[in-house]
Formats: structure tokens, sequence, C-alpha cells
């Protein structure tokens, strides 16, 4: 199996940086490319297909070290970064995790991140091709009595798929028991981690976040499970387009709206209500009137893999939207593709035509996800 990963704010090879766990993957067999800047793991042996699947039926281990890692302290921390972006801040619990975007005025998305209440402070983890702009974003918007300081000191590891509590048990007593989107400290083999129940897969996982030169010991005592193997980039773009989820500068950038990349359910009530957030009017205005395009699952007929940037027709031949995401769905042993279309062509099953290398490939509108999440939603912790 082939994929065409994205290759976002890629660097040239001599000025590419590397995580903590750049001689693993090498050791491991690991082929790396260039990918927002860092030199990754595409794939290992296996094979995307192979470790694609082994995520959905057992755990894989995912370096996302790259990803940037931001504390940001100061008086009203929440407050003042609830007017960046259109999540409800002032709501979420300590230890509490809140996915959500940082909006530029036109109300398009400058970046998706994760955010956690630290109770005194607040922690980020933002997409590693933004990291630059969205750091210089924070410091120039947020009030000057806020501090934005990168963690670099830290590697960033997520453990997914349906064996991941019991493996992550093994070395963290307890732990199958803490909630969806929560973070607790803890410790594995001597070393302390903090750990989220979070992940991009769509399946029940964690993310551990590590001191940079203990992330190799991590990595390799998870390794040693029977259940777990490495996964690269590849098999992490497959899962995430199986689950549904967008992928910052292709199913969503500053052109792109919540309203219409389908997650106006990050916005709370009082959000809405309330307004304050940067293009606030203009998605308002798209919520009550309907944007004119939205952003839609596609199930490409046959085997032929629809990739980002294929143009969309109707029926007709009129061009009426574009593949922002596409490739080949194990889970589903398919292709399966996200894109834009115009508003009156997003009901599910409508009929449509990919122009794929030249010639028309019929698709139909597709519910998303194309495979039920798995997150875990009870626990006590």
């Amino acid at each position: 199996m082939t994929t065409a990963l994205p290759q976002d704010s890629v660097s040239p090879p001599d000025e590419l940086r590397t995580t903590p766990l750049h001689a693993l993957h090498r050791e491991l067999g690991g082929r790396l490319v260039p990918f927002a800047g860092y030199e990754m793991p595409v794939q290992y042996p296996a094979g995307i297909l192979k470790e694609h699947l082994h995520t959905r039926a057992q755990a894989g281990l995912f370096d996302v070290s790259h990803m940037g890692q931001v504390r940001l302290s100061g008086p009203d921390v929440r407050a003042a970064l609830e007017r960046l972006v259109p999540g409800d801040l002032q709501a979420l619990g300590e230890r509490r995790v809140r996915y959500t975007l940082l909006l530029n005025e036109q109300g398009g998305i400058r970046d998706d991140l994760m955010v956690t209440n630290g109770g005194d402070h607040l922690f980020l983890v933002i997409n590693a091709g933004c990291k630059r702009d969205d750091i210089a974003h924070l410091r120039a918007a947020l009030p000057s009595s806020i501090s934005v300081e990168p963690l670099e000191d830290l590697a960033l590891l997520a453990l997914q798929g349906p064996a991941a509590a019991l493996v992550l048990g093994r070395h963290i007593p307890g732990i199958a028991a803490l909630r969806f989107m929560t973070v607790t400290d803890a410790v594995i083999g001597g070393i302390a981690v903090a750990v989220t129940r979070s992940g991009y897969t769509g399946e029940d996982g964690f993310e551990i976040s590590v001191a940079a030169d203990h992330a190799e010991a991590i990595a390799r005592l998870l390794l040693a499970e029977p259940e777990v193997a490495p996964i690269g980039l590849g098999a992490r773009d497959s899962l995430r387009l199986e689950a549904g989820l967008c992928l910052y500068g292709h199913d969503i950038d500053e052109t792109t709206t919540p309203v219409e990349a389908g997650l106006t359910w990050t916005i709370s009530a009082r959000r809405r209500a309330a307004g304050g957030f940067p293009g606030d009017a203009l998605i308002q205005r798209q919520w009550a009137e309907g944007p004119e395009r939205v952003r839609v699952g596609l199930r490409p007929v046959g085997r032929a893999p629809a990739r980002d940037g294929t143009e969309i027709q109707d029926p007709a031949g009129q061009r009426v939207g574009i593949v922002t995401s596409g490739g080949f769905g194990p889970t589903v042993n398919g292709p399966v593709a996200m894109g834009y279309v115009a508003a009156a062509q997003a009901t599910p099953d409508t009929a449509l035509t990919l122009i794929v290398r030249g010639k028309p490939l019929a698709a139909t509108v597709a519910k998303l996800p194309f495979v039920p999440a798995r997150f875990f939603r009870g626990g006590t912790l």
C-alpha cells in the first residue's frame, strides 16, 4: 500500500530536525521522510496497511514529538486565550482537555489544538507545521502578562488502539479508569510522565508527554509489550481519515471556518451567544443562514483512490468542490476521501464525479466518520 503523505511545511533535508526517537526509528527499520520540518518515519518494515490494521485490532505506538507543546501562564489565562478561540475554556475543569481552534479575524482556522487546564496554567499541543506562527501569534495577541513558553525539552508519544488501556495498565495501575480528555501525572518504569486519554485515530488511547531524554526508554518499554507495534505517519494519516478527523493544511486552514468544516460542536452555547472570538460575526451568520460549502465524506466507486486536490463535479459536469484528503481505507477495504462541496451537494448518498488523472470516477457523499469512533467514554479518574 502506498500513501500520499501530506507534506506541509517540509524543509530541505539539510535543515530537517529530528525527534528524541530518531535513532530508535532507524533501529526499527523506519523509512524516514521529511514532514513539517522534521525527519519522521512514514512506515516500518511491516508496511502501512499492516500498521493501520494492527492499530485497529491491538495497539500502535506513534512518535508525535514533532508537535508543539506550550505552556501559558499568567493572570486570567483562560479568559485571555478564550479571546483567540471559540472554545469554552472558562468551563474547562482542572486536568480536563478541550479540542479548539485558533481563528483569524475572518473566522478562518489558523490551527487546531488541544488545551489542558493545568490549574494555574494552560498546556497546549499545537501542530508541527504551525508551531512558529502559533507561538508568534500567541505572544502578539495575548496580554503581556501572559507567558508563552515553548517546552522544547519534552517528547510526545501516542499509544492507540483497543489494547492501549490493557498495555498501559501494566505500567500504570488504574490508568484504565482515566476519563476521556483528562490528564493525569504518572510514573512508567521510574520515569515521570503526563498521560492524557486522547488521540487522533478514532480509537481509544493515550498521549504521553515525557522529558525528551527519557522518551526512548518509555518507547522501548511499550514496544516490548506483545500487543504493541511501531506505527508511522502513513498509517496515522489513513487512521485519522477513516475517523473523519481533519488534517491541518488540508481539510482546514485559514480559508475555512468552523461552520464550513463541520466543527461547530467545538463552540459551546455560551460562546455562541456571547461571541467575543475572532470572526464571530461571520461564523454566526454562516451558522444561521448556512455556509455556501461544507466538508463531507466521499466514497469513490471501485478501488482507485482520489487524492487531495482532486476536482469534484456534479452529474452535469459542473465543478462543485475539491478533495482535501483521500486514500485507501484499510478498515473499510476501499477508497475514502473528504472534501468541500457546495451545500446543495452535501446530502449523504448524493452522486458526484471525481476527476482522477483526467478521468471521471463515480462517487457518493458519505456520512462521517467512515469507521465508528471507539473513544473511551467511561472512567472515574
